[in-house]
């Protein structure tokens, strides 16, 4: 497969984040406004994500991660939810194109609920791709981050039970180590610097409530299916911009 020349107009010293995550929304809606399928508007989703990961990838991005199913999306029909797992299923048996890239692929989120086949193809993908270095992509499945965050206090309160750990050592390090986001192998993502939404909605919706503690927001009208290299540069370019103190002068 022939790989596009990467382009990019970035200014020079342009700061770019180590962490971004991503909100991938307004799949149905552009399919609405076509009077197409919603699940159509997940496959021009689909799309969207491998093109944004690659030029990612391309700008120097360490890590990226990418909201792609959350704990509340159970909610919506049946069919449509159906249509996401197929297609996120196809995605995995397509992502050795990422082997060129040098892309680490890791899942964060709770397996439990997922196909069996699908929890396979994913232990597969991260085994295979684990030595990977030019940046990490973390694929949000089944995620909350109230629900990542619960996990964490439940793993440390077994270790409590196990008397392991006395409550008193318990500290936002600790909490931290036992995210989804620690379950990395040999690795912690670090938190998040700049998280961007498109479709006009702004809002987190538990999305890595933890790590975006001190992240960047960049929200945009553009729905996620049209999002384009230029705009993902234009959040970085946004993010550059910004003086980050962190609670400082």
């Amino acid at each position: 497969m022939a790989v596009k020349k990467f382009k990019s107009s970035l200014p020079e010293g342009t700061q770019i984040p180590v962490h971004i995550g991503m909100i991938m929304d307004g799949n149905g809606r552009w399919a609405k406004k076509r009077g197409l399928p919603r699940k159509i508007g997940h496959r021009e989703g689909a799309q969207t994500f491998r093109t944004i990961t690659r030029h990612a990838k391309n700008l120097g991005v360490k890590y990226f991660t990418v909201y792609a199913f959350s704990t509340e999306n159970w909610r919506r029909p049946k069919d449509e939810v159906e249509a996401i797992m197929d297609l996120f299923e196809k995605y995995l048996d397509e992502v050795r194109d990422f082997i060129e890239e040098n892309i680490r692929v890791c899942f964060i989120g709770d397996r439990s609920m997922l196909r069996p086949a699908l929890q396979e193809k994913m232990k597969s993908v991260e085994e295979d791709s684990k030595d990977f270095s030019a940046m990490t992509l973390l694929i949000a499945i089944n995620y909350g981050g109230r629900d990542e965050i619960v996990h964490s206090a439940r793993k440390l309160a077994e270790k409590v039970k196990a008397g392991e750990l006395d409550p008193a050592d318990i500290n936002e390090k600790l909490l931290n180590d036992n995210l989804y986001t620690a379950e990395l192998e040999n690795d912690i993502a670090p938190d998040v610097d700049l998280i961007v939404r498109p479709s006009g909605e702004q809002r987190l919706s538990n999305f890595m409530i933890w790590q975006a503690a001190y992240a960047e927001y960049y929200f945009t009208n553009i729905l996620w299916p049209d999002f384009k290299p230029a705009d993902l540069e234009k959040a970085i370019i946004a993010y550059s911009d910004r003086n980050r103190r962190f609670g400082a002068v």
